[in-house]
């Protein structure tokens, strides 16, 4: 199991207009937060790096920091464990905003993953995964969206996984827990969208950072030839879409084509951010089942051409 905790609170972080404005980021030492943080430096936010392991961040602040487009703007770190103790998360955050100003967006990035067979996987560590990528993410979101609401503005991003729209084998432990934070990001904006505050909820795909070189390490076979099927993106071009589509508003966040086909053959009554989106939808759902069973046709035949190879293996030992 890997873990990274990441929580990005970005203040004073505008990209469409000049002014600078703040942002916070959960899971800013590494991998997609580390790139969503360098991303929004670029546009000139002030930012807050929340971490649990302190080397990192000290080491991501030099990496954010040489991507700065004035003298003014400040990369906060502060290390903290965000899926533990909401006191402490909530003191954190305070902390920030005293220094920056409030928050205009947090980036909810804390995330780890392990893949395993259901009955392999340590019933603890079903517990540890909702720790921390779904109250990891809930903790964060829950100390800021007072002020937010006071201000009638903000931008509330939770990072999920294309796991948290398809269940997969060898993720019985981990789609779980990035389903949840689909269900509270669609709670969530009805609640908010009165008050000008807009949340987006990402899925990005297996994507190439030290966290998905750790979990292939131990991955199933299985687990392994799905993940195949797909490519792996590079952190920084998930940044790139993340911020757009956090910036625009829009609610859900994917990423190649899979990753559209994906989001729009699940979006059920997940909040569109246009008609034509809509209407997108409505059009190529029947399409996009379509191709869905094929997908799930050979995902189906991949572990069944494993489970047959095991046996006859564990046969073939036998006989020895």
């Amino acid at each position: 199991m890997h873990a990274i905790f990441l929580l990005l609170l970005f203040s004073s972080f505008n990209p469409v207009k000049p002014n600078i404005l703040p942002e916070n980021v959960t899971g800013g030492s590494s991998g997609i937060g580390k790139c969503i943080a360098m991303e929004c430096y670029k546009h000139g936010a002030f930012i807050t790096l929340v971490a649990r392991d302190e080397h990192k961040l000290v080491q991501a602040k030099k990496e954010v920091e040489k991507c700065a487009i004035n003298d003014k703007q400040v990369v906060l770190c502060i290390s903290v464990d965000v899926s533990k103790d909401y006191n402490q998360v909530e003191s954190v955050i305070k902390q920030a905003q005293e220094k920056l100003g409030p928050v205009d967006m947090l980036v909810n990035c804390a995330g780890t993953s392990i893949s395993g067979k259901f009955e392999e996987v340590e019933v603890d560590r079903f517990k540890k995964m909702m720790e921390v990528n779904y109250l990891g993410s809930v903790y964060p979101t829950r100390a800021v969206i007072t002020t937010m609401k006071e201000r009638r503005m903000g931008r509330i991003m939770f990072v999920s996984s294309q796991a948290g729209l398809i269940g997969l084998f060898g993720y019985t432990a981990y789609s779980p827990s990035k389903f949840a934070l689909r269900g509270l990001a669609e709670a969530l904006q009805m609640e908010m969208k009165p008050y000008n505050i807009y949340v987006t909820v990402a899925y990005p795909p297996d994507t190439d950072t030290p966290g998905f070189a750790e979990e292939n390490k131990t991955k199933p076979l299985e687990t392994k030839l799905i993940s195949e099927t797909a490519g792996v993106c590079q952190p920084e071009q998930v940044a790139k879409v993340v911020v757009k589509d956090a910036v625009q508003g829009n609610f859900s966040s994917s990423f190649g084509p899979d990753g559209y086909m994906l989001s729009a053959l699940t979006c059920g009554m997940s909040p569109v951010t246009s008609i034509t989106e809509g209407l997108q939808q409505i059009v190529t759902m029947g399409l996009f089942r379509t191709i869905a069973l094929f997908y799930l046709g050979s995902f189906d035949s991949i572990v069944r051409r494993c489970m047959i190879q095991r046996e006859q293996s564990k046969a073939a030992d036998k006989r020895e």
